[in-house]
């Protein structure tokens, strides 16, 4: 019998603010994270703003020699991680650590430590002086492999590499050992921090960003008209996910229950979606299946709603075949247009907001819609610009990755 999988600890440094609450609040009030950036000089860049992570201090988590061997992706993930680990409770002096585990998304990595190294040699004489802690900084699988030395946790440890299904992937992952009890308690999550030079750059050369540069606070506009492209955001956010008889048994607070997830591919194109939203239909049918749950059970979907002119097309007219008549009973947003994409960290933080809404039964709101795009089916509700209250005992978070990787989350209401 599969076992049943709750979640008991949150964490959260996000362009929404760093603790859970500030960005929840923030969230609900419509507020956007964009503004000009910050990291470099990006005078001469298409693109001029991000959604940066502000006010974090770093010495509350790390002395400063030991943040300087790592990069700031690592950073995000440690101080999301062990915001998380003391909301859950857990106390690791009384646990069987060999059953507690890490895993862990980003979808880039070191991206910084990467650029600044090559760089430096590049500038240089030819004479390979690389930092010793160049590749240790860089590479993905760093960040679980901190916490879990940071904590002493020594089961499960592993990166999910998939763009921005990324940490969903990593979530569900997490889901499935402890529902097959190969562990009872995974750190999972993400973080990513791409608001660097070949970021803002490369993705600008892909023309995947916005370049509203006269008003970034309003550039994240999914399913407007005028969308032209996604504001690319930072940070990282933790999960813990539990065993449920474990949970109640030591009292823990729950937030709610995580019951389906999905995973499929489109198979069609390196980063442009199936357009008929194939591989988005087919998995958000495959998690409510894993859920044992009807279409018309779903109250609320956290789309991928990235603000481009393809991919919020593409899936929408997946919701529609899925939900059919029921699509139009859903309250819809994408938290995207306030947090921006947060690339592999997306699927973490919408995963946190998917986890609040059914706590509190209130749905955040896609910001920034002024323009409705004829292309788009105006009678479902989008929930525009403000949020809206309603019952909520099913939430489903949608992402969609480059490559074609599509992974989706179901949460349902706590009820004790």
């Amino acid at each position: 019998m599969k076992r049943r999988v709750v979640i008991t600890g949150l964490g959260a440094k996000t362009p929404l603010g760093n603790t859970v609450e500030t960005f929840w609040n923030n969230c609900k009030a419509g507020v956007s994270g964009a503004a000009e950036i910050t990291r470099f000089d990006a005078s001469k860049f298409k693109t001029q703003f991000a959604c940066e992570v502000k006010d974090f201090d770093l010495d509350n988590y790390l002395d400063p020699r030991e943040a300087r061997r790592l990069d700031p992706f690592v950073h995000f993930a440690i101080a999301a991680s062990d915001d998380a680990i003391k909301d859950s409770g857990i106390n690791t002096d009384e646990e069987d650590l060999a059953r507690i585990g890490v895993i862990w998304a980003s979808g880039i990595g070191g991206l910084s430590t990467f650029y600044e190294e090559v760089t430096a040699f590049a500038n240089g004489d030819g004479t390979p002086r690389f930092n010793p802690f160049f590749i240790p900084k860089m590479i993905i699988d760093l960040a679980p492999g901190h916490i879990s030395i940071r904590h002493g946790f020594r089961g499960v440890n592993f990166s999910t590499v998939s763009a921005c299904a990324s940490s969903s992937h990593a979530i569900g992952e997490a889901f499935n050992y402890i529902r097959d009890g190969k562990a009872d308690v995974i750190v999972s999550g993400g973080s990513e921090a791409a608001v660097t030079q070949p970021g803002i750059g490369g993705f600008n050369a892909m023309k995947a960003l916005s370049t509203r540069n006269d008003d970034p606070k309003t550039a994240s506009r999914p399913f407007d008209a005028n969308r032209d492209g996604f504001v690319m955001g930072e940070g990282g956010c933790a999960i813990i996910l539990e065993e449920y008889e474990r949970a109640v048994a030591r009292g823990a607070k729950i937030y709610a229950e995580i019951v389906g997830y999905g995973v499929t591919a489109d198979a069609h194109h390196i980063t442009a979606p199936h357009p008929e939203g194939e591989g988005a239909n087919a998995v958000m049918r495959e998690a409510m299946q894993i859920a044992e749950i009807a279409p018309e059970q779903m109250d609320y979907v956290n789309v991928h709603g990235t603000s481009t002119p393809l991919g919020d097309i593409a899936e929408l007219k997946a919701i529609k075949k899925v939900f059919g008549e029921h699509a139009y009973k859903l309250n819809i947003s994408s938290t995207k247009s306030m947090t921006g994409h947060l690339l592999g960290a997306a699927g973490a933080i919408e995963a946190l907001s998917c986890i609040l809404a059914v706590r509190d039964n209130v749905v955040p709101p896609t910001i920034n819609h002024s323009t409705p795009d004829p292309e788009i089916d105006q009678k479902l509700n989008l929930t525009l610009n403000q949020k809206q209250e309603r019952n909520i005992e099913y939430a489903l978070s949608n992402t969609f990755g480059f490559g074609g990787h599509n992974a989706s989350l179901i949460f349902k209401k706590y009820n004790a």
